[in-house]
This record gives structure tokens, C-alpha cells and sequence, in this order.
């Protein structure tokens, strides 16, 4: 009665719909998810999505393959490969979470008043990069097509951000790809840095 809007008709529904919804990117699913349920896998997820990436990136250098004498004490050394690239995935995440606040506090800086907006919104944006988890079967079921693959679950991350922020700032369509755009141009900054020190892959 207070707020004259229709009730969430995904309190009704079944898990299994609101997860489909939510792969859909149906904004009210994630609505539903990120207000209206107490999930707190976010830190949990986000660091099996980075260990995901670093599994991934590990297994595309180009010295890991390389099958060395087994008397070599070098070749055990080389886990300390995985653990450098699960730092810079964090690295690079981390830029492009603050390029997506520094570019929303820039556009509307009354959107990210408290620290309950800030964290509401950190936890959509890895609640809504959980399209990472799909690098792996990517990576297992190799096949001519991966690096296709590979580029439509980036895209299907990105979109799923963008309606997690336009969910949870309640903003059009709009201003959502833009942060996100300057995110991204601040990660592929990092990533160049990266490749210039030799760092990355």
C-alpha cells in the first residue's frame, strides 16, 4: 500500500526461473537477487572468477607446456606462474572496478553518497561477473572456436554488469556503458603496462 508498485513476482518463483531470468539479463531478475535475497557468496565468487582467469591465462603461456627433465628443480617453479597471473587478474580487475566508480562518481557523485551505495554496488558488480565461471569449460572442451568463445563470455560479463549497475543506481541504459566503457580503458591501461614490463600474457 505504501509504495503503490506491484510486488516481486519472483518471490513465487523458483530458483531455477530467476537463475535463467538472471542469464537472461532481465533486469527485474536481478532486481529480485540483489534486493530482495540474502546472498552473500560475493567475495567467494569473486575470487573463483580470478582464479578461473588465472587458470586460463596460465595455461596460455607459452613456457608452461614445455615438458622438462624430471630431475629439473626449475619446472616446480613454475606454479609461481599461476600465482603471478592470479595477481594481475586481480590487478586488472581491480582498475576496472575503480574506472567504473571514479567514472559514475564523475557523472553523478549524488549516486555514491554512503558507503551502503558503494558496497551495494560492488557486491552487484561481482555478483553480476559470475559469466567468468564459464572460462573453464571453455578452456577443458577445447576446440577450434575458443577464442570465440572466450570473446562472447567477456561480452556476456560486460552486459551482465551493465544491468547490475542499472539496476542498482536505478539509471538508464546509457550512463551504465559508459562507466563501463572507461573501466575498460583503464584495464586495458593496466594491461599494457603489464605487457611492457613483461609481465603478461
Amino acid at each position: 500500500k505504501s509504495c503503490h508498485k506491484p510486488v516481486d513476482k519472483y518471490i513465487e518463483y523458483d530458483p531455477v526461473i530467476i537463475l535463467i531470468n538472471a542469464i537472461l539479463c532481465k533486469a527485474q531478475a536481478y532486481r529480485h537477487i540483489l534486493f530482495n535475497t540474502k546472498i552473500n557468496i560475493h567475495g567467494k565468487l569473486c575470487i573463483f572468477c580470478l582464479l578461473c582467469e588465472a587458470y586460463l591465462r596460465w595455461l596460455q603461456l607459452q613456457d608452461s607446456s614445455q615438458n622438462t627433465d624430471p630431475d629439473d628443480l626449475i619446472r616446480y617453479a613454475k606454479e609461481w606462474d599461476f600465482y603471478r597471473m592470479f595477481g594481475i587478474a586481480s590487478l586488472e580487475q581491480t582498475s576496472f572496478l575503480v574506472g567504473i566508480f571514479t567514472a559514475l562518481w564523475w557523472m553523478r557523485p549524488e549516486m555514491l553518497e554512503t558507503k551502503s551505495d558503494f558496497i551495494l554496488l560492488l557486491k552487484a558488480l561481482l555478483l553480476s561477473s559470475y559469466g567468468k565461471l564459464l572460462l573453464i569449460p571453455a578452456v577443458i572442451w577445447e576446440h577450434d572456436y575458443t577464442p570465440l568463445c572466450l570473446a562472447f563470455i567477456k561480452v556476456f560479463v560486460l552486459i551482465s554488469n551493465s544491468q547490475a549497475i542499472r539496476v542498482t543506481l536505478n539509471l538508464n541504459r546509457m550512463l551504465p556503458w559508459l562507466a563501463i566503457f572507461l573501466g575498460l580503458i583503464l584495464e586495458n591501461g593496466v594491461v599494457c603496462l603489464f605487457q611492457k614490463m613483461g609481465w603478461a600474457v
